[in-house]
């Protein structure tokens, strides 16, 4: 990502409402579909500044690993321990067999080799462990959020399906979601590529409409898993 983009992450990972909203819907479904052991060792691929810690960290003990090492130095700060800097797809140092729960959000879209690194994942999990998967969908909405980002690539269901089982894994969950919102996104989209916007779409909105984006975002975590979702912004899968 641009530093422009870790910084801003840093800034308002606390209260930005995509950040909020998709924490609690992403919680939610762990609580419902992924039966975690008490002692669960959960490890977080591509942690960026740290904005989940507290949300993974209530599910067992939490390890971490960023590439970045400005955004490294942050989220070790936040975790109380250093985070580590495996790279994908490789994982080098990462134990085979070890890990209950491996969360990779909005990660996959910046590597290239997103099958190999599936795959690698694959290998780092425990006996009956998952995989928490999100990823940007629709690759018509590209935009310069994207290339800010450095994504390489936004995902149809379809094709996600299909790069997670020729990696070896096995689809329990895969939904759509921010599906609520998704008229007003793709609007934008189109708007953008028309007025030829060059710039990422993650500023902080006023208060009143961040608290309104928050609570209708927010809502799908009573949808996602359990409401076919026909269209959304990104995607979510639960792998084994």
């Amino acid at each position: 990502m641009e530093r422009a983009v870790f910084d801003r992450m840093a800034e308002l990972d606390s209260r930005h409402w995509w950040f909020v909203a998709r924490r609690r819907i992403l919680s939610e479904l762990i609580e419902r579909e992924v039966k975690l052991p008490a002692d669960a060792r959960i490890l977080e691929i591509g942690c960026g500044t740290g904005s989940n810690f507290g949300m993974l960290s209530r599910y067992g003990h939490l390890d971490a690993i960023e590439v970045d090492d400005e955004a490294r130095a942050l989220s070790s700060s936040r975790l109380g321990r250093e985070v580590g800097s495996s790279p994908l797809p490789e994982l080098p140092g990462i134990p085979d067999g070890h890990y209950h729960l491996i969360a990779l959000l909005d990660v996959l879209e910046h590597i290239e080799e997103d099958r190999a690194s599936l795959a690698s994942i694959k290998r780092k999990l425990a006996p009956g462990g998952r995989v928490l998967l999100t990823v940007p969908a629709n690759q018509w909405m590209w935009s310069a959020h994207d290339a800010a980002h450095h994504h390489h690539r936004r995902y149809s269901k379809a094709g996600l399906r299909r790069v997670i089982e020729e990696a070896g894994l096995n689809v329990e969950t895969l939904s759509y979601f921010n599906s609520l919102l998704f008229p007003v996104a793709a609007a934008a989209r189109i708007v953008g590529k028309v007025s030829g916007k060059s710039t990422s779409d993650d500023a902080m909105p006023s208060a009143p409409v961040n608290s309104v984006l928050e609570k209708v975002f927010g809502f799908e975590r009573h949808l996602v898993g359990r409401v076919p979702l026909p269209a959304g912004v990104s995607l979510v899968a639960i792998l084994s």
